[in-house]
Protein backbone atom coordinates (compact mmCIF):
# COMPACT_ATOMS: atom_id res chain seq x y z
CA UNK A 1 0.00 0.00 0.00
CA UNK A 2 1.40 3.68 -1.08
CA UNK A 3 1.85 6.05 1.62
CA UNK A 4 -0.15 8.25 -0.31
CA UNK A 5 -2.65 6.16 1.74
CA UNK A 6 -4.23 6.18 5.24
CA UNK A 7 -4.90 2.15 5.11
CA UNK A 8 -6.63 0.15 2.49
CA UNK A 9 -10.21 0.97 2.93
CA UNK A 10 -9.35 4.11 0.62
CA UNK A 11 -8.93 2.40 -2.39
CA UNK A 12 -11.79 -0.63 -2.09
CA UNK A 13 -13.97 -1.44 -4.89
CA UNK A 14 -17.26 0.76 -4.01
CA UNK A 15 -19.77 -2.18 -4.52
CA UNK A 16 -17.22 -4.03 -2.24
CA UNK A 17 -17.26 -1.05 0.21
CA UNK A 18 -21.13 -0.72 -0.19
CA UNK A 19 -21.43 -4.14 0.21
CA UNK A 20 -19.16 -4.12 3.72
CA UNK A 21 -20.74 -1.25 4.98
CA UNK A 22 -24.41 -2.67 4.93
CA UNK A 23 -23.31 -5.90 6.93
CA UNK A 24 -21.60 -3.44 9.46
CA UNK A 25 -24.91 -1.72 9.25
CA UNK A 26 -27.45 -4.68 9.75
CA UNK A 27 -25.26 -4.77 13.03
CA UNK A 28 -24.85 -1.41 14.03
CA UNK A 29 -28.55 -1.38 14.21
CA UNK A 30 -29.52 -4.36 16.02
CA UNK A 31 -26.73 -2.59 18.44
CA UNK A 32 -28.74 0.21 18.72
CA UNK A 33 -31.89 -1.07 19.39
CA UNK A 34 -30.64 -2.89 21.85
CA UNK A 35 -28.41 -0.62 24.14
CA UNK A 36 -30.01 3.06 23.15
CA UNK A 37 -33.03 3.79 24.50
CA UNK A 38 -34.10 6.41 22.05
CA UNK A 39 -33.31 4.27 19.00
CA UNK A 40 -35.48 0.59 20.67
CA UNK A 41 -38.20 3.13 20.42
CA UNK A 42 -38.01 4.77 16.94
CA UNK A 43 -36.56 1.12 15.33
CA UNK A 44 -39.03 -1.43 17.33
CA UNK A 45 -40.59 -2.59 13.82
CA UNK A 46 -37.24 -2.67 12.39
CA UNK A 47 -35.96 -5.84 11.40
CA UNK A 48 -32.26 -5.30 10.56
CA UNK A 49 -31.51 -7.79 7.94
CA UNK A 50 -34.33 -5.88 5.58
CA UNK A 51 -31.82 -2.91 5.55
CA UNK A 52 -29.57 -4.51 2.45
CA UNK A 53 -28.92 -0.87 0.29
CA UNK A 54 -29.82 2.45 0.14
CA UNK A 55 -33.84 1.99 -1.18
CA UNK A 56 -34.29 0.32 1.75
CA UNK A 57 -32.00 2.67 4.82
CA UNK A 58 -34.04 5.17 3.62
CA UNK A 59 -37.08 3.62 4.90
CA UNK A 60 -35.73 4.51 8.26
CA UNK A 61 -36.44 7.79 10.26
CA UNK A 62 -34.15 10.60 10.14
CA UNK A 63 -33.30 12.02 13.80
CA UNK A 64 -32.05 15.59 12.90
CA UNK A 65 -29.34 17.73 15.05
CA UNK A 66 -31.76 20.08 15.95
CA UNK A 67 -33.90 17.46 17.37
CA UNK A 68 -30.53 16.65 20.38
CA UNK A 69 -31.25 19.43 22.27
CA UNK A 70 -34.94 18.81 23.17
CA UNK A 71 -33.79 15.27 23.17
CA UNK A 72 -31.35 15.58 25.85
CA UNK A 73 -33.65 17.82 28.06
CA UNK A 74 -35.76 15.00 28.16
CA UNK A 75 -33.05 12.79 29.56
CA UNK A 76 -34.60 9.54 28.56
CA UNK A 77 -35.03 7.12 31.70
CA UNK A 78 -32.88 9.34 33.73
CA UNK A 79 -29.75 7.75 33.18
CA UNK A 80 -27.60 10.28 30.38
CA UNK A 81 -27.26 13.33 29.37
CA UNK A 82 -27.65 12.06 25.64
CA UNK A 83 -31.42 11.61 25.39
CA UNK A 84 -31.20 7.99 25.17
CA UNK A 85 -29.11 8.13 21.72
CA UNK A 86 -25.72 6.23 23.45
CA UNK A 87 -25.50 3.20 23.28
CA UNK A 88 -22.75 2.92 26.55
CA UNK A 89 -23.22 4.41 30.03
CA UNK A 90 -22.01 8.01 30.49
CA UNK A 91 -20.01 6.40 32.97
CA UNK A 92 -17.93 4.08 30.71
CA UNK A 93 -17.15 7.16 28.30
CA UNK A 94 -13.50 8.83 28.51
CA UNK A 95 -15.09 12.64 28.08
CA UNK A 96 -18.45 14.32 27.96
CA UNK A 97 -18.33 17.78 25.86
CA UNK A 98 -21.10 20.96 25.32
CA UNK A 99 -21.67 22.07 22.50
CA UNK A 100 -23.68 25.67 21.55
CA UNK A 101 -27.21 24.49 22.05
CA UNK A 102 -26.51 23.15 24.78
CA UNK A 103 -25.78 19.92 22.90
CA UNK A 104 -23.89 16.92 24.57
CA UNK A 105 -21.36 14.84 22.62
CA UNK A 106 -20.06 12.02 23.94
CA UNK A 107 -16.07 10.54 23.52
CA UNK A 108 -15.30 7.05 24.34
CA UNK A 109 -11.78 5.58 24.93
CA UNK A 110 -10.71 4.44 21.57
CA UNK A 111 -7.82 5.91 19.93
CA UNK A 112 -8.31 8.49 17.09
CA UNK A 113 -12.14 7.72 18.48
CA UNK A 114 -13.34 10.73 16.01
CA UNK A 115 -11.32 9.30 12.83
CA UNK A 116 -9.13 12.55 12.26
CA UNK A 117 -6.21 11.07 11.41
CA UNK A 118 -7.23 9.88 7.84
CA UNK A 119 -7.75 13.15 7.10
CA UNK A 120 -4.61 14.40 8.69
CA UNK A 121 -2.82 11.89 6.58
CA UNK A 122 -4.47 12.71 3.10
CA UNK A 123 -3.02 17.09 4.33
CA UNK A 124 0.71 15.67 4.22
CA UNK A 125 1.15 14.89 8.12
CA UNK A 126 3.12 11.93 8.86
CA UNK A 127 4.79 10.96 12.26
CA UNK A 128 6.94 12.96 13.90
CA UNK A 129 5.79 16.49 12.09
CA UNK A 130 4.74 18.71 15.22
CA UNK A 131 1.00 19.94 14.81
CA UNK A 132 -0.41 23.49 16.46
CA UNK A 133 -3.52 23.13 16.91
CA UNK A 134 -5.62 25.76 16.82
CA UNK A 135 -8.94 24.55 18.03
CA UNK A 136 -10.71 25.05 20.88
CA UNK A 137 -10.50 22.98 23.80
CA UNK A 138 -12.63 24.21 26.08
CA UNK A 139 -16.32 22.46 26.83
CA UNK A 140 -16.11 21.53 22.78
CA UNK A 141 -14.40 18.56 20.93
CA UNK A 142 -12.87 20.19 18.00
CA UNK A 143 -9.04 20.19 19.84
CA UNK A 144 -9.73 16.83 21.36
CA UNK A 145 -10.81 15.60 18.02
CA UNK A 146 -7.93 16.61 15.80
CA UNK A 147 -5.27 15.98 18.60
CA UNK A 148 -6.38 12.20 18.82
CA UNK A 149 -5.92 11.61 15.17
CA UNK A 150 -2.15 13.47 15.26
CA UNK A 151 -1.40 11.25 18.06
CA UNK A 152 -2.96 7.82 15.97
CA UNK A 153 -0.08 9.24 13.57
CA UNK A 154 2.63 10.03 15.60
CA UNK A 155 3.01 13.63 15.67
CA UNK A 156 3.52 15.40 18.90
CA UNK A 157 0.91 18.24 19.72
CA UNK A 158 1.01 22.08 20.94
CA UNK A 159 -2.38 22.14 22.43
CA UNK A 160 -2.49 26.27 21.61
CA UNK A 161 -6.66 26.62 21.49
CA UNK A 162 -7.97 30.23 20.43
CA UNK A 163 -6.60 33.43 20.74
CA UNK A 164 -3.48 34.88 22.41
CA UNK A 165 -2.37 35.31 18.43
CA UNK A 166 1.07 37.16 19.91
CA UNK A 167 1.27 33.97 22.07
CA UNK A 168 0.75 31.56 19.59
CA UNK A 169 2.96 33.15 16.47
CA UNK A 170 5.61 33.16 19.72
CA UNK A 171 5.25 29.47 20.19
CA UNK A 172 5.34 28.97 16.68
CA UNK A 173 8.52 30.39 15.95
CA UNK A 174 9.81 29.00 19.14
CA UNK A 175 8.62 25.35 18.26
CA UNK A 176 8.78 24.78 15.00
CA UNK A 177 5.74 23.05 14.18
CA UNK A 178 5.26 21.36 10.88
CA UNK A 179 1.38 22.52 10.92
CA UNK A 180 -1.35 23.85 11.83
CA UNK A 181 -4.66 23.13 12.34
CA UNK A 182 -7.67 25.19 12.75
CA UNK A 183 -9.94 27.95 11.41
CA UNK A 184 -8.54 29.48 7.87
CA UNK A 185 -9.58 32.52 9.06
CA UNK A 186 -7.75 32.29 12.08
CA UNK A 187 -3.94 30.77 10.27
CA UNK A 188 -5.06 34.17 7.90
CA UNK A 189 -4.66 36.23 11.31
CA UNK A 190 -1.26 34.39 12.48
CA UNK A 191 0.69 35.04 9.53
CA UNK A 192 -0.45 38.65 9.78
CA UNK A 193 0.27 39.31 13.40
CA UNK A 194 3.53 37.36 12.79
CA UNK A 195 4.65 39.84 9.89
CA UNK A 196 3.82 42.61 11.83
CA UNK A 197 6.07 41.14 14.80
CA UNK A 198 8.63 40.21 12.47
CA UNK A 199 8.38 36.74 13.71
CA UNK A 200 9.83 33.42 11.29
CA UNK A 201 6.96 31.03 11.31
CA UNK A 202 7.96 29.55 7.90
CA UNK A 203 8.30 25.78 9.69
CA UNK A 204 4.37 26.16 9.05
CA UNK A 205 4.20 23.73 5.26
CA UNK A 206 1.13 22.04 6.12
CA UNK A 207 -2.78 22.88 7.42
CA UNK A 208 -5.99 21.04 8.00
CA UNK A 209 -8.33 23.30 8.35
CA UNK A 210 -11.70 23.15 9.24
CA UNK A 211 -14.92 25.01 10.89
CA UNK A 212 -15.09 27.56 7.78
CA UNK A 213 -15.64 27.50 4.16
CA UNK A 214 -12.00 28.32 1.92
CA UNK A 215 -12.04 31.07 -0.30
CA UNK A 216 -9.77 30.37 -3.58
CA UNK A 217 -8.33 33.96 -2.54
CA UNK A 218 -7.24 32.85 0.91
CA UNK A 219 -6.34 29.35 -0.47
CA UNK A 220 -3.84 31.21 -2.71
CA UNK A 221 -2.30 33.83 -0.05
CA UNK A 222 -1.60 30.20 2.11
CA UNK A 223 0.65 28.58 -0.82
CA UNK A 224 2.31 31.86 -1.55
CA UNK A 225 3.30 31.58 2.17
CA UNK A 226 4.39 28.04 1.41
CA UNK A 227 1.86 26.29 2.74
CA UNK A 228 -0.14 23.36 1.52
CA UNK A 229 -3.57 23.82 3.38
CA UNK A 230 -6.47 21.40 2.78
CA UNK A 231 -9.96 21.09 4.24
CA UNK A 232 -11.97 18.50 6.56
CA UNK A 233 -15.82 18.65 7.30
CA UNK A 234 -16.39 16.73 10.84
CA UNK A 235 -18.79 17.17 13.44
CA UNK A 236 -18.80 16.88 17.06
CA UNK A 237 -21.88 14.47 16.96
CA UNK A 238 -20.50 12.14 14.02
CA UNK A 239 -16.33 12.87 14.09
CA UNK A 240 -14.94 13.28 10.52
CA UNK A 241 -17.34 12.96 7.84
CA UNK A 242 -14.87 14.34 4.86
CA UNK A 243 -11.75 15.20 3.70
CA UNK A 244 -10.18 17.16 1.27
CA UNK A 245 -7.09 15.49 -0.66
CA UNK A 246 -6.93 17.45 -3.95
CA UNK A 247 -7.58 21.37 -3.92
CA UNK A 248 -11.19 22.06 -5.18
CA UNK A 249 -12.04 17.89 -5.80
CA UNK A 250 -14.37 17.74 -2.97
CA UNK A 251 -14.41 16.00 0.55
CA UNK A 252 -14.09 12.07 0.35
CA UNK A 253 -16.22 10.25 2.95
CA UNK A 254 -14.60 8.93 5.60
CA UNK A 255 -14.63 4.81 5.33
CA UNK A 256 -17.28 4.79 8.69
CA UNK A 257 -20.80 6.42 7.56
CA UNK A 258 -22.79 5.63 5.19
CA UNK A 259 -23.75 9.60 3.69
CA UNK A 260 -27.60 9.92 2.18
CA UNK A 261 -28.32 13.89 0.17
CA UNK A 262 -32.51 14.18 1.50
CA UNK A 263 -34.45 16.61 0.34
CA UNK A 264 -34.23 18.91 2.93
CA UNK A 265 -36.86 18.22 5.84
CA UNK A 266 -37.50 15.03 4.79
CA UNK A 267 -36.06 11.58 4.70
CA UNK A 268 -36.43 11.63 0.89
CA UNK A 269 -33.19 10.20 -1.16
CA UNK A 270 -32.29 13.08 -4.31
CA UNK A 271 -30.53 12.36 -7.17
CA UNK A 272 -26.45 12.45 -8.14
CA UNK A 273 -25.78 16.15 -8.56
CA UNK A 274 -29.14 17.63 -6.67
CA UNK A 275 -28.43 19.61 -3.66
CA UNK A 276 -30.08 18.48 -0.32
CA UNK A 277 -29.61 17.71 3.35
CA UNK A 278 -26.65 15.93 4.26
CA UNK A 279 -27.69 12.51 6.49
CA UNK A 280 -25.14 10.66 7.99
CA UNK A 281 -25.38 7.42 9.45
CA UNK A 282 -22.26 6.31 11.22
CA UNK A 283 -21.07 2.81 12.21
CA UNK A 284 -19.71 4.33 15.87
CA UNK A 285 -21.13 1.58 18.39
CA UNK A 286 -20.88 3.84 21.13
CA UNK A 287 -22.97 6.43 19.65
CA UNK A 288 -24.88 4.69 17.09
CA UNK A 289 -26.67 7.17 14.77
CA UNK A 290 -29.03 6.31 12.51
CA UNK A 291 -30.04 8.28 9.56
CA UNK A 292 -28.54 11.77 11.53
CA UNK A 293 -29.60 14.73 9.32
CA UNK A 294 -26.52 17.24 9.89
CA UNK A 295 -28.64 20.39 8.88
CA UNK A 296 -25.80 21.41 6.03
CA UNK A 297 -26.32 21.45 2.24
CA UNK A 298 -24.13 19.55 -0.18
CA UNK A 299 -24.14 17.51 -3.45
CA UNK A 300 -22.52 14.22 -4.60
CA UNK A 301 -19.42 14.55 -7.12
CA UNK A 302 -19.69 12.46 -9.98
CA UNK A 303 -16.76 10.17 -10.28
CA UNK A 304 -14.26 9.57 -8.04
CA UNK A 305 -10.34 11.41 -6.91
CA UNK A 306 -7.67 11.79 -9.07
CA UNK A 307 -5.55 10.87 -5.94
CA UNK A 308 -6.89 7.36 -6.59
CA UNK A 309 -9.10 7.33 -3.44
CA UNK A 310 -12.52 5.73 -4.59
CA UNK A 311 -14.44 6.89 -1.73
CA UNK A 312 -17.84 9.24 -2.96
CA UNK A 313 -17.75 12.91 -2.32
CA UNK A 314 -19.13 15.75 -1.41
CA UNK A 315 -19.18 19.27 -3.20
CA UNK A 316 -18.39 21.03 0.51
CA UNK A 317 -20.92 22.97 2.70
CA UNK A 318 -23.33 24.59 0.77
CA UNK A 319 -25.53 25.98 3.12
CA UNK A 320 -28.12 24.98 5.95
CA UNK A 321 -30.72 23.38 5.60
CA UNK A 322 -32.35 24.92 8.40
CA UNK A 323 -31.16 28.40 10.17
CA UNK A 324 -29.03 26.83 12.50
CA UNK A 325 -25.76 28.24 11.46
CA UNK A 326 -21.84 27.83 11.51
CA UNK A 327 -19.86 31.16 12.48
CA UNK A 328 -16.33 30.61 13.23
CA UNK A 329 -16.66 26.63 13.57
CA UNK A 330 -19.51 27.05 16.50
CA UNK A 331 -23.10 26.39 15.57
CA UNK A 332 -25.68 29.50 16.18
CA UNK A 333 -29.27 28.03 16.71
CA UNK A 334 -32.13 30.40 16.50
CA UNK A 335 -33.14 29.80 20.05
CA UNK A 336 -29.97 31.04 21.64
CA UNK A 337 -30.54 34.08 19.34
CA UNK A 338 -34.31 34.36 20.82
CA UNK A 339 -32.26 34.08 24.37
CA UNK A 340 -30.15 36.89 23.88
CA UNK A 341 -33.33 39.57 22.89
CA UNK A 342 -35.62 38.37 25.24
CA UNK A 343 -33.58 38.83 28.11
CA UNK A 344 -33.89 42.34 27.34
CA UNK A 345 -37.42 42.83 26.11
CA UNK A 346 -36.31 42.43 22.60
CA UNK A 347 -39.28 41.09 20.45
CA UNK A 348 -38.19 41.94 16.93
CA UNK A 349 -34.73 40.84 16.12
CA UNK A 350 -32.54 39.18 13.30
CA UNK A 351 -29.30 37.98 13.39
CA UNK A 352 -27.18 38.58 10.35
CA UNK A 353 -23.96 36.69 9.70
CA UNK A 354 -21.55 37.91 6.99
CA UNK A 355 -17.61 38.10 6.10
CA UNK A 356 -15.50 40.52 6.82
CA UNK A 357 -12.21 40.00 4.29
CA UNK A 358 -11.82 36.23 5.20
CA UNK A 359 -13.48 36.59 8.88
CA UNK A 360 -17.28 35.53 10.16
CA UNK A 361 -18.73 38.16 11.05
CA UNK A 362 -22.41 38.23 13.28
CA UNK A 363 -24.84 41.27 13.57
CA UNK A 364 -28.31 41.27 15.81
CA UNK A 365 -30.27 43.58 14.51
CA UNK A 366 -33.06 44.54 16.74
CA UNK A 367 -36.44 47.20 16.41
CA UNK A 368 -36.10 49.42 19.39
CA UNK A 369 -34.73 52.80 20.00
CA UNK A 370 -31.20 53.66 20.11
CA UNK A 371 -29.47 53.28 23.12
CA UNK A 372 -25.46 52.69 23.53
CA UNK A 373 -26.46 51.40 27.04
CA UNK A 374 -28.59 48.57 25.45
CA UNK A 375 -26.41 47.70 22.67
CA UNK A 376 -23.35 46.86 25.01
CA UNK A 377 -25.77 44.86 27.30
CA UNK A 378 -26.96 43.36 24.13
CA UNK A 379 -23.52 42.34 22.94
CA UNK A 380 -22.45 41.16 25.81
CA UNK A 381 -25.52 38.41 26.51
CA UNK A 382 -25.42 37.36 22.82
CA UNK A 383 -21.38 37.02 23.76
CA UNK A 384 -22.56 35.00 26.80
CA UNK A 385 -25.00 32.62 25.11
CA UNK A 386 -23.28 31.81 21.84
CA UNK A 387 -19.55 32.39 22.91
CA UNK A 388 -19.01 34.18 20.11
CA UNK A 389 -18.66 37.84 19.90
CA UNK A 390 -21.10 40.56 17.56
CA UNK A 391 -21.99 43.58 16.52
CA UNK A 392 -25.82 45.01 17.85
CA UNK A 393 -27.70 47.46 15.49
CA UNK A 394 -31.09 49.35 15.75
CA UNK A 395 -33.76 49.12 13.73
CA UNK A 396 -36.94 51.69 13.16
CA UNK A 397 -40.17 49.68 14.26
CA UNK A 398 -41.75 47.55 10.94
CA UNK A 399 -38.17 47.25 8.91
CA UNK A 400 -37.33 44.21 9.70
CA UNK A 401 -38.44 41.83 7.24
CA UNK A 402 -41.46 40.24 8.16
CA UNK A 403 -40.21 36.15 6.72
CA UNK A 404 -40.01 34.15 10.20
CA UNK A 405 -36.06 34.01 9.91
CA UNK A 406 -34.26 34.46 13.19
CA UNK A 407 -30.77 34.41 11.40
CA UNK A 408 -30.01 35.22 8.13
CA UNK A 409 -26.46 33.88 6.73
CA UNK A 410 -25.67 36.48 4.40
CA UNK A 411 -22.27 35.76 3.60
CA UNK A 412 -20.38 35.74 -0.01
CA UNK A 413 -17.64 33.38 -1.31
CA UNK A 414 -15.74 33.48 -3.96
Amino acid sequence: MSTDFFDELETRDPARREERQFAELRAQIENAKANAPYFAGTLADIDPARIVDRASLATLPVVRKGDLIELQKKRVEGRDPFGGLTAVKTSHLGRVFMSPGPIYDPEAHRADYWRLARALWAAGFRRGDVVHNCFSYHLTPAGSMLESGAHAIGCPVVPAGTGNTEQQVRAIADIRPAGYVGTPSFLKIVLEKAREMQADVSSLRLALVSGEAVPKALRGEMESAGISMRQCYASADLGLIGYESVPDEGLILDEWLVVEIVRPGTGEPLPDGAVGEVVVTTLNPDYPLIRFGTGDLSTFVAGTSSCGRTNRRLRGWMGRADQTTKVKGMFVHPGQVAEAAGRHGIAKFRLVVTREGDVDAMTLKVEAASDPGLAAKLAETLQAVTKLKGAVEFAAPGTLPNDGKVIEDARKYD
